[in-house]
């Protein structure tokens, strides 16, 4: 009896859309879906996906407490990569998920967590932002760039979003 090998999956998300998030989030479900082990691995403001939706007390500086004020706090408060239209974009779409039953990029999170999808923080990234640990949600590893290379060394499919 032959073994079958493990496939794995692994995306780099980079981007801050909350479109693009989406999409990476969808097809690191269906690869975990067909028993793929499946790394994202956030960096700069991909970081955004992973922020909680409240603010965090922590001790920062000037330009990190900028940072932290500039970026959108959480998934659900990204924008979209296209026709964004001062906002109305974002509601936009989330009205047509909405009317069409698909999932929002919050539960798409949440059902990546239920299925073991590993989310990994840049923490070379958030030094630069001057995000801690304590503002990104529960479940999240913390790794660098190395740490990723391991993961996608061995992938069968390797994207950048």
């Amino acid at each position: 009896m032959l073994l079958e090998e493990t496939k794995k999956t692994t995306i780099v998300l980079f981007s801050g859309d909350y479109d693009k998030a989406m999409a990476a989030y969808i097809i690191a479900n269906g690869a975990a879906a067909y028993d793929h082990e499946v790394t994202i691995f956030h960096t700069f403001w991909g970081l955004n996906a992973l922020r909680k939706d409240a603010p965090v007390p922590v001790k920062k500086g000037i330009l990190e407490r900028m940072f932290g004020k500039m970026m959108p706090r959480g998934a659900d408060k990204m924008g979209i990569s296209k026709m964004n239209f001062a906002g109305m974009g974002p509601k936009m779409i989330k009205h047509v998920i909405n009317k069409h039953n698909a999932m929002t990029l919050p539960q798409l999170i949440d059902m990546a967590q239920e299925q073991d999808i590993k989310l990994v923080a840049c923490t070379m990234t958030m030094d630069l932002l001057g995000l801690d640990q304590k503002e990104l949600m529960d479940g999240v590893e913390y790794a660098g760039v190395g740490a990723y290379l391991a993961d996608a060394q061995d992938g069968q499919v390797n994207l950048f979003i």
